[in-house]
């Protein structure tokens, strides 16, 4: 075998001892961990999953890149094991992160910091992610969502879509949604708070003084270092791993009503009827990092209480605020907005029960037209129309992509490609002032009568948002597939399970 896939093997099946491990027994302290950081395979691991990305070409304060690791005499051997003896003795320092202002997706006028670390700590963050991440894995809830392996914005999506769907015993009881904000989240993790959930399951010091180590270190903004008090630097490797380990705890305030970490899922769901048969209101919520939605069978002012219950609580356990301004409680039949989709509850066109349904919002059509506009606008009529193409292909397959599951979604998808076509025609009339409307068609058309509605140059052609046609994202129930946990323990709902079971019987 070659030396990469004996380092992936090696820290798979690492991965999956302290996934079982941390599953097993819920309060275990690991204590021998830095050794696992420190091995070489584990750095090297950490080394090919960081140069795969783009971002490795990115230099922080340091200057260096991976182009230039590469060129070093020694290359990168000499570089993993420079960091691997500094770990060993004790005498590595994260060094100050590079901030750059990026702006806020949809929100072109407004900036976010993003901090980006040198290489090395980089790469050591990557590995202290590969020894911790399966541990506290098996400590996050269900219906946790983000920045999780094997989930996805849309398996969050479909949670709530399902909520919303009627049930055996009738429509569903969720009447109410309370949209949750918390002002400038990532920015107010406390790191005392956060320390001592991370000690909860680690106890080897070198690791803990590490990981607040991270934390601490600097941020160079404009030729000046400043050090933080809060937050966790946005752009490191291990930000996403620790900022879910923190905000476990509104997950673990609402454990009652949803499933708990190795739980079976009949519980959660006898704890609701327990509840509801005594006139008590249920709260199902769903998380994506700091996005979430909290699900209410209650009355409008059960509903309000708990948005002031909720506020208290990040105020006393989290040290956080809710913005009080940007927290709705919403009628389910209105709909609300979540991970970019417009969700609501609206009647099937068959049998008129409500179901839950996914839509995308005018919101979203209207900025995707604002930035094509921009591009086609920006690109001068130097160029061919087969660069501007290709400026678009990326942006519309990225869409579609993200938009596929929504209701209605084709119908959508062709007004956008009638719309784009009249952009791109108004730019190729602006290039060829003089040339007929009939012979530009003629000459920018698809090859064949199937595509002589797309515009194409060459072998490059347009594409359209309804290529590839739209479909229907499937719930992929509690249990979903982390590579670490056992594929047989999957829980797999309704016909899923019969299936599965009938494929089982067929195999013996």
């Amino acid at each position: 075998m070659r030396s990469g896939a004996v380092n992936t093997a090696f820290v798979l099946d690492m991965q999956r001892k302290l996934y079982r491990w941390s599953t097993s027994d819920a309060d275990k302290a690991f204590a021998d961990l830095f050794n696992i950081v420190c091995d070489r395979r584990t750095l090297e691991e950490a080394w090919r999953r960081l140069a795969r990305n783009r971002g490795s070409q990115t230099p922080g304060t340091d200057g260096v890149s991976r182009s230039k690791v590469e060129a070093r005499s020694g290359g990168v051997a000499a570089f993993l094991m420079d960091i691997r003896e500094e770990l060993r003795h004790g005498i590595y320092r994260p060094e100050p992160v590079r901030q750059r202002l990026i702006p806020k997706p949809g929100r072109p006028d407004k900036m976010r910091p993003l901090g980006i670390p040198t290489l090395r700590d980089r790469l050591v963050q990557m590995a202290f992610k590969l020894v911790l991440e399966p541990i506290f894995e098996a400590d996050f809830y269900p219906t946790s969502y983000g920045f999780r392996r094997g989930r996805s914005t849309h398996d969050a999506l479909a949670k709530i879509q399902r909520r919303l769907h009627p049930t055996r015993s009738g429509p569903s009881e969720y009447r109410l949604v309370i949209e949750g904000d918390i002002k400038g989240c990532f920015d107010a993790v406390d790191h005392h708070v956060l320390m001592e959930r991370v000690r909860r399951r680690i106890s080897d010091r070198k690791v803990l003084r590490l990981v607040l180590a991270f934390l601490k270190a600097g941020i160079m903004v404009e030729g000046t270092v400043r050090h933080p008090v809060t937050g966790t630097p946005q752009g490191g490797i291990i930000s996403p791993l620790l900022a879910n380990v923190y905000l476990t705890a509104i997950d673990e305030r609402y454990g009652r009503w949803s499933q708990r970490p190795r739980e079976r899922p009949q519980a959660s769901a006898d704890r609701r009827h327990y509840d509801r048969q005594r006139g008590r209101p249920t709260f199902y919520m769903v998380r994506y990092a700091d996005d979430f939605v909290v699900c209410t069978d209650g009355t409008f002012e059960e509903a309000e209480a708990e948005k002031q219950a909720l506020a208290q609580f990040l105020r006393q356990e989290l040290r956080m605020e809710l913005s009080m301004e940007k927290t709705k409680i919403t009628a389910v039949e209105a709909g609300f907005d979540f991970l970019g989709y417009r969700v609501m509850q609206t009647k099937a066109r068959r049998t008129g029960r409500p179901v839950g349904n996914l839509f995308i919002p005018k919101g979203k059509l209207t900025d995707l037209r604002h930035k094509i506009k921009a591009r086609v606008r920006e690109t001068p009529t130097g160029r061919s129309l087969a660069y501007l193409i290709a400026t678009l292909n990326p942006v519309i397959t990225g869409w579609r992509t993200y938009y596929r599951y929504a209701t209605w979604a084709m119908r959508d998808f062709a007004a956008l490609d009638w719309w784009m076509r009249a952009r791109v025609w108004r730019w190729l009339r602006k290039k060829h002032r003089k040339t007929s409307r009939r012979e530009l068609d003629r000459r920018f058309s698809g090859a064949t009568p199937k595509d002589r509605w797309r515009w194409a140059e060459g072998s490059v052609a347009l594409r359209f948002f309804r290529d590839g046609g739209t479909c229907r994202f499937p719930h992929r129930g509690i249990r979903i597939s982390n590579g670490w946990n056992d594929p047989a323990e999957q829980y797999q709902p309704g016909a899923e399970r019969f299936w599965a079971s009938l494929n089982t019987l067929a195999k013996m």
